[in-house]
């Protein structure tokens, strides 16, 4: 059995993504590693020649900004990765999800188990989605997506690259019979940025849509953060281990603001009132 991994990534540093520790999470249980780098305003590049590993494969593309509508151009850019993998399985990790070494025992019996039956198309994990910071889980964000994937021609990403379909078959793969649940969880940290690229967002966004250049100083910062992150009050509390490879960047960083047990806020018997009790 042979396994190959993918991701695509562009502006890397600039927005402060962890693909290496993405990268890093799945070296271990893959026979090749394919990364997609597009051209980028910092040193992406760099960076990811920067891995010591000879698993690690380099694309470069320059990508087409004007297919960002519903976010076409990253389910384009992750098929470009995933038509480049050999193996029987493609194990697919966007740029901020990291898997956590404890389970690589269930995904590579998994993918040993299920490797002679057909009728399975994908492999299903179950999502941490943090928020805010490294000790915050919504809770309420979709709970599973398929990570794994037969490497057939067939098979491609959805058009946001949140999960994928094949050919023939109705719907996402992790809603239908060709995919199965596995034991084994994808650590998204997408929700958790440096606070100066949070700054940076913000200026780049009053820029883009009211004309304003504004200076840090100028910036009501904790209101953006209120604003970015309003659920956070709320949010489940998370005290287990994360991924090894996520060590150094968890170290550095420090809790996004004081929050008090959700059990005595009323704002969470809102949200279980609207959204249901989901964990």
């Amino acid at each position: 059995m042979k396994v190959s991994g993918f991701t695509f990534i562009r502006n890397a540093i600039q927005y402060d993504f962890p693909v290496v520790e993405a990268i890093r999470s799945a070296l271990p249980i893959v026979d090749e590693f394919i990364v997609n780098v597009g051209r980028s305003e910092d040193n992406t590049l760099e960076l990811i020649q920067s891995i010591d590993s000879s698993k690690i494969k380099i694309i470069e593309t320059v990508w087409d900004d004007s297919l960002k509508e519903e976010g076409r151009i990253f389910g384009i850019q992750q098929d470009i990765a995933l038509r480049h993998c050999t193996g029987d399985w493609a194990l697919c990790l966007q740029a901020d999800e990291v898997l956590h070494e404890d389970d690589y025992p269930a995904i590579q019996g998994a993918m040993t188990q299920y490797l002679f039956d057909p009728q399975v198309l994908g492999l299903v994990f179950s999502m941490r989605h943090f928020k805010g910071d490294y000790w915050s889980i919504d809770p309420w964000m979709y709970r599973k997506a398929t990570r794994i994937v037969r490497n057939r021609e067939t098979i491609r990403s959805t058009t946001d690259c949140c999960d994928f379909v094949a050919e023939g078959v109705k719907g996402m793969l992790k809603s239908g019979p060709h995919a199965r649940l596995i034991n084994a969880r994808i650590f998204h940290y997408g929700w958790v940025k440096d606070p100066e690229v949070l700054k940076r967002k913000l200026i780049f966004q009053i820029s883009r849509h009211d004309g304003k250049h504004l200076s840090e100083e100028e910036i009501d910062f904790q209101a953006y953060l209120r604003a970015q992150f309003p659920t956070y009050s709320i949010l489940k509390e998370y005290r287990g281990t994360h991924p090894i490879v996520m060590s150094e960047r968890i170290a550095r960083s420090r809790r996004l603001r004081p929050r008090i047990n959700r059990w005595l806020n009323l704002a969470f018997y809102r949200e279980i009132f609207k959204h249901g009790f989901k964990g």
